[in-house]
């Protein structure tokens, strides 16, 4: 009995792991010779790291990198096999685990350098600060670090850094960074520290500026078919498609206010639908008035409040007779891109793709099928 209450999902993600091989494809070829760094943080950017992992792996990813430790060890625990490297944490916190399972470590502060030293052993990568203002060595300690990690036993495989504004081709503190970066290069250099992979770009970096790329780009949102800078056309393959479900539809009389604060009123006497989708599940009240969803190929607009466990659509006089039970894209696919719901809500792609869960079912297509 419980498993016919549960055999049908009333929201899924929707992804297309074929499309996350063809961009990582599409990438590799396009940074050549550079190595691509396939970024896994906050799950594969809402998809699933775990279940994407192997088909990067297949299509081409030289390494991988995620925020934290913890993210780490849940990549290598399912069996990754190229390089990971993880880049946020405290110096609270015990590096020796990660150290010890060989995941490079990122070295960001002089605390944290003394953590990675006094452990005596393991691969770290040193980042510096080269105008992003974030995490990441200040120049004055540079030669210090440098100098004290050159002294260990612990293998620096390397520097990496962070742009702040690649993502607007016009702003000239990029090609700041990038010679910035160059100077911290030649310092480790001159102290006696290889530096063999150096690392930068992100992905509208990676996309864009050839001289950004050095050894390896660590590329993100590209991976899942978004273009990182507004209006580009990479030939990436959109992954995702959020796929809710109409639970019920009712007629609405001209001029009726719908959802609380009855902020929108039925232009006409038509049908609304429900639709299993709420902000409790990443679709914020911010998107009223911004989102159309599609139905069996059909476009209608979302009206009134979103509520926390569903949002309506207007129907208008209902000609394609939709009812309860069918499927409703509500982002990706013929419905609103996940671009096109950011750029009107006034925040990024990254954004919007990040905050979708809630009562979200992941379901997988293309390369290893399955369900989480």
């Amino acid at each position: 009995m419980v498993a016919q209450w549960f055999a049908m999902n009333l929201l899924e993600s929707r992804i297309n792991l074929d499309a996350i091989a063809h961009n990582t494809a599409t990438l590799k070829r396009l940074v050549a010779p550079a190595k691509l760094m396939c970024v896994l943080k906050a799950d594969a950017y809402n998809h699933g790291a775990v279940a994407v992992a192997p088909v990067m792996e297949a299509a081409g990813a030289d390494a991988f990198g995620v925020a934290t430790m913890e993210e780490a060890h849940a990549l290598l625990d399912a069996g990754v096999q190229v390089p990971i490297t993880c880049w946020l944490w405290s110096p609270t916190q015990d590096p020796a685990a990660v150290l010890d399972a060989g995941i490079t470590l990122a070295v960001a502060s002089k605390s944290q350098a003394e953590r990675v030293i006094a452990h005596g052993r393991g691969r770290v990568v040193i980042k510096v600060d080269t105008g992003m203002h974030r995490s990441g060595l200040i120049e004055d300690d540079w030669h210090e670090v440098m100098t004290d990690l050159h002294n260990s036993n612990v293998d620096v495989q390397g520097l990496m850094s962070h742009f702040a504004l690649a993502d607007d081709p016009a702003q000239p503190l990029t090609g700041a960074q990038v010679r910035k970066f160059e100077q911290a290069i030649a310092l480790g250099r001159s102290i006696g520290l290889e530096l063999a992979c150096n690392h930068i770009a992100n992905s509208p970096a990676a996309l864009n500026i050839p001289e950004a790329r050095f050894d390896m780009v660590r590329a993100g949102l590209s991976l899942f078919g978004e273009e990182p800078v507004v209006g580009e056309d990479h030939g990436l393959q959109p992954a995702l498609r959020w796929v809710g479900t109409v639970t019920m539809t009712k007629p609405v009389s001209k001029g009726a206010g719908v959802s609380y604060g009855h902020t929108w009123h039925a232009p006409e006497e038509g049908v609304i639908a429900v639709v299993s989708a709420g902000y409790a599940d990443g679709l914020p009240r911010s998107a009223q008035g911004h989102l159309e969803v599609a139905i069996n190929g059909q476009r209608y607009p979302q009206v009134g409040r979103v509520c926390m466990d569903q949002f309506l659509i207007y129907l208008g006089d209902n000609p394609k007779d939709v009812r309860a039970g069918e499927e409703v894209e509500i982002l990706g696919g013929q419905a609103t891109a996940v671009s096109e719901l950011a750029a009107s809500m006034g925040t990024i792609n990254y954004e919007v793709m990040c905050m979708l869960g809630g009562r979200t079912r992941r379901v997988y297509s293309g390369g290893v099928k399955g369900e989480k």
